[in-house]
């Protein structure tokens, strides 16, 4: 066997957290370096564990490997290695390490090539020193200079090869989505026709509305009408609750399962519409198809909730330099045994003591250090991910309670018989009060004529705080809201909205009284008349807290008026507590009303 070992070094004005998100993105790298897109399939061992067999053609050859588990300490070092199972390469270890110096960072990468013997070992050594090493060299100093200027990641190359019929057809799409209100179409066509294919692969709206430095949902919005006119696929993802990856894709909703199984984890897991259904979104194949597979499976940005990765032999122990922010951390092993949940406070890391079962949480150390150590009977990966991992993600309860959603994708609904557990959404409801007395006041006519404009009012107020309306019974309105903040801030808008609605009327008789009642809790998620519907205490309870309403008013539940988002909205409203015997509920229920001649906060 003969080894061919490179090591190329740079020195970057950038602090090491600043390029890590350049330089340890491997799958960008590697499409870049032109390496080819490959595929991985899991295998469950008897053991528990899994092995992961690495699979691709390169050089007119049919190439497999042993896909290693790779290692990893955001911004610190990134390595891994493939043991290949044929052919003139036996293994291959890529290293790359970022060490904070005087006036920014040592950049290294190591490159370790086993082969069969000197004839294959010659032209490698000849490919690394001519074709490897001047093209990473080029992407590593293209990389810094961007992550200097705090450019989005990307790299300089020669634009896509897409039909000029099919651009023009995208322009085309673009400039209509433009004209029906949908204001970042055109930036979406420039993405779609100038980024990478693996910046095409699993698209997250907010992850690109910060790039662009736009609203989020109106980019959500854009990418559903997209979808809706044939630029973008919509995809349902089902991802594993341990690792994140999307183990299963549905192409609508009906299509989704209840469950599924993480061949990687091992596992298998129930689906959660508001943790683990992810919408995301594609080029439709007629646009630009993507290969199967990926450039880099095991790329440590495409896992960027995970902050460490690092394998642990039985009885060994570690301290790893690693700074993790404050925040929520989950402490696993990429092995199907338990986890711990922890905070960082002060840079202060728990040390982790993994076992036979739910790792150990001890005393912290020196802040900006992880201490470990295996205390189990066998090899573990000790993984440590950010809690806060979903916040670019769209979750399939987000995009349902989107009224865009709603009137694009009528049609979206579970499969007979389905329903969906919500652990929580907020639910808002409105009436009129005394539309008989507005019908004799006004005539029917025109009574029927403005009760049909506030219900854009009201469809209006809702959208602008990322709800939807879900039915309308009668007079009253019912809708649906992810965050429970925002059906307050709608609740507001509404009754300012409806306020301004009635002073252009010009008219006494017209004034539309609107009684609201607002709720947040867990529900089933059905069809119903062709349409997703809830059902549930939930949704009994908020209709009944509108009917709590005098008119302008806002009744709230106690459990509304808890969520943190809303008690900070409360405190300068004046909202009173009261207690009320409710029809259909034993007990009395406690709730906050909030006056109808409030005058902050509105809208």
């Amino acid at each position: 066997m003969r080894v061919v070992e490179r090591v190329w070094e740079w020195h970057f004005p950038s602090p090491p957290d600043a390029l890590w998100p350049y330089l340890a993105d491997t799958a960008r790298l590697n499409e870049a370096l032109g390496l080819p897109r490959y595929t991985v399939t899991d295998t469950a061992q008897p053991d528990g564990t899994v092995r992961r067999t690495g699979e691709t053609r390169r050089f007119g050859m049919h190439l497999t490997w042993d896909e290693g588990v790779p290692e990893w300490v955001a911004g610190r070092r990134y390595a891994h290695r493939r043991a290949f199972h044929r052919g003139p390469v036996r293994a291959v270890s890529a290293e790359i390490t970022l060490d904070p110096e005087p006036g920014g960072t040592r950049a290294r990468y190591r490159l370790r090539i086993e082969t069969g013997g000197l004839l294959a070992a010659l032209p490698v050594a000849l490919v690394l020193r001519w074709r490897f090493g001047p093209g990473l060299g080029r992407l590593y100093r293209e990389a810094a200079a961007l992550a200097a200027a705090g450019e989005p990641r990307g790299f300089e190359e020669a634009p896509p090869d897409i039909p000029a019929i099919v651009r023009r057809r995208v322009a085309a799409q673009a400039r209509t989505l433009v004209e029906q209100g949908y204001g970042e179409a055109e930036k979406l066509a420039d993405y779609l026709l100038g980024a990478t294919e693996h910046d095409l692969s699993r698209m997250r709206p907010r992850a690109l509305a910060r790039r662009w430095g736009a609203e989020p949902r109106t980019v959500i919005e854009t990418f559903l009408a997209a979808a809706k006119s044939g630029l973008l696929a919509l995809r349902w993802d089902l991802l594993c609750p341990r690792c994140r990856g999307a183990k299963l894709v549905a192409p609508s909703l009906d299509k989704l399962p209840q469950g599924a199984h993480c061949p990687s984890c091992n596992i298998d897991y129930d689906r959660d519409f508001t943790q683990n259904v992810e919408v995301t979104f594609e080029p439709a194949d007629d646009i630009r198809a993507l290969g199967i597979g990926g450039y880099c499976l095991a790329s440590a940005l495409d896992n960027a909730h995970v902050k460490v990765q690092h394998p642990l032999a039985p009885g060994a122990a570690v301290t790893l330099a690693a700074d993790l922010p404050d925040g929520a951390y989950r402490a696993r092993t990429i092995e199907p045994v338990g986890s711990a949940d922890f905070r960082v406070a002060g840079g202060v890391v728990p040390e982790i003591t993994l076992t036979d079962d739910d790792p150990l949480l001890g005393e912290g150390g020196a802040p900006g250090q992880v201490r470990a150590r295996n205390a189990g009977s066998a090899a573990r990966v000790l993984v440590i991910e950010d809690r806060a991992w979903a916040a670019d993600a769209l979750t399939a309860h987000e995009v349902t309670t989107m009224q865009a959603f709603r009137d694009l994708f009528a049609d979206a609904v579970l499969r007979p018989g389905d329903q969906v557990e919500i652990r929580r959404v907020a639910l808002l409801f409105t009436d009129i009060k005394g539309s008989s007395e507005l019908y004799d006041r006004a005539g029917d006519a025109r009574a029927y004529g403005w009760v049909r404009e506030h219900y854009a009012v009201l469809t209006g107020a809702v959208r602008r705080h990322d709800g939807a309306v879900v039915k309308t019974i009668g007079d009253a309105v019912m809708a649906a809201f992810s965050n429970p903040g925002d059906a307050l801030r709608a609740a507001l808008a509404i009754r300012a909205d409806i306020a301004a609605f009635n002073k252009g009327l010009g008219v006494d008789e017209g004034t539309i009284i609107v009684k609201l009642g607002v709720h947040c809790g867990p529900c089933i998620a059905v069809t119903l008349n062709d349409r997703l519907d809830y059902f549930g205490r939930t949704v009994n309870l908020a209709a009944r807290l509108q009917g709590e309403s005098g008119g302008g008013d806002i009744v709230l539940s106690e459990t509304m008026a808890q969520e943190s988002e809303v008690a900070a909205m409360l405190c300068p409203l004046g909202a009173r507590e009261e207690t009320a015997a409710v029809k259909g509920f034993r007990e009395p229920v406690r709730l906050r009303r909030v006056p109808a001649k409030t005058e902050v906060g509105e809208g």
